[in-house]
């Protein structure tokens, strides 16, 4: 069964090397996009409460 596996790997010496670069290069990707949305929700967040506060009044009234 090894050898049946072994069969579907791939056979490129190159290709770890490339591999890890692009998991690496993603993995940079995914934490910007990451961050990219903490910030988004942060300034969404202050929206809302700036919306809100300028709602407030008018809603009292």
């Amino acid at each position: 069964m090894a050898k049946a596996l072994k069969g579907h790997l791939p056979s490129d010496l190159h290709a770890t090397p490339r591999l890890a670069a692009e998991n690496a290069r993603l993995k940079r990707r995914v934490a910007e996009l990451e961050s990219l949305v903490l910030r988004l929700k942060e300034e969404n967040d202050a929206l809302i409460d700036s919306a809100a506060g300028e709602l407030e009044p008018v809603l009292r009234a």
